[in-house]
This record gives C-alpha cells, sequence and structure tokens, in this order.
C-alpha cells in the first residue's frame, strides 16, 4: 500500500485535459508539492493551464491527504471527503451531482505515478489525465 511517505516532497506535474463535448485539449505544466501538516499532508499545485484557444492562465489546487490503517483519504482543502485512493487496478469514484468523477492511480514509485480522472454528467465528458514525476 502506498503511504503518505511515499509521496512528500517535491513532483513534476504534467497534465493533459480532454474534454470531448466541448471538443477542447488543455494541457497543464507545474509542479505540486506534498508536504506536511499536523494530520497528515497537504498537496499543493500550480502550473500554467492552455485551455484551447483561451489565453494561458495560472491554476492552483490544494488537497489534504491523510492516512487510516487501511487507506490513503484526500479531502478538498476546506476539508470535505474528495475520494480514497483505489488499491492497483480498482477505480474510485466522487459524486458532485449532477457529475461523476471515476478515478485510477498507478504508481511507479518512488520517481513517477499517474491518475487518471473519467468525468461524465449532463454537460460534462472529460478525460484528465496528470503525471507526476518527483524532482
Amino acid at each position: 500500500m502506498i503511504t503518505l511517505a511515499d509521496l512528500e516532497g517535491r513532483w513534476r506535474l504534467d497534465r493533459v485535459i480532454e474534454d470531448a463535448r466541448a471538443g477542447v485539449t488543455g494541457r497543464l505544466e507545474g509542479a505540486a508539492l506534498w508536504r506536511p501538516d499536523a494530520a497528515g499532508l497537504v498537496q499543493e499545485e500550480s502550473g500554467v493551464l492552455h485551455y484551447g484557444d483561451a489565453p494561458p492562465m495560472q491554476a492552483t489546487r490544494c488537497y489534504l491527504w491523510r492516512a487510516t490503517a487501511d487507506t490513503l483519504d484526500v479531502f478538498f482543502e476546506d476539508g470535505r471527503p474528495f475520494h480514497v485512493v483505489p488499491q492497483a487496478g480498482a477505480e474510485a469514484v466522487h459524486h458532485c451531482d449532477p457529475d461523476l468523477y471515476r478515478v485510477t492511480y498507478d504508481f511507479d514509485l518512488p520517481k513517477r505515478f499517474t491518475h487518471v480522472w473519467r468525468v461524465t454528467g449532463p454537460r460534462k465528458d472529460a478525460r484528465i489525465t496528470s503525471h507526476f514525476t518527483r524532482l
């Protein structure tokens, strides 16, 4: 099982957003930092997002990672539950009504890992692939 210690540190982030509904591909290049806090790790992402014909924009995100005896749990910055990191080959689901987010992880630690989100809903049809490479 992946531990918080496996993630702590700086990572290069390369993300591709394939928005089938809009017919647009986006790319984000940046960095992610997993740093300790009192209860686990804070994940901070920042980078430049190129999305279709829109001007490039700064993008940031923050998540909280917490370990239990059996799982790694991911929360939004405000503490709301996001998802449990699935075991290899499994999928986690996050409902953001009316949309459904499904994620798989592929860990090749200590050097890299990937997660792929599939987002579907009445107005969404996207695949978001994020590659993290340890710096």
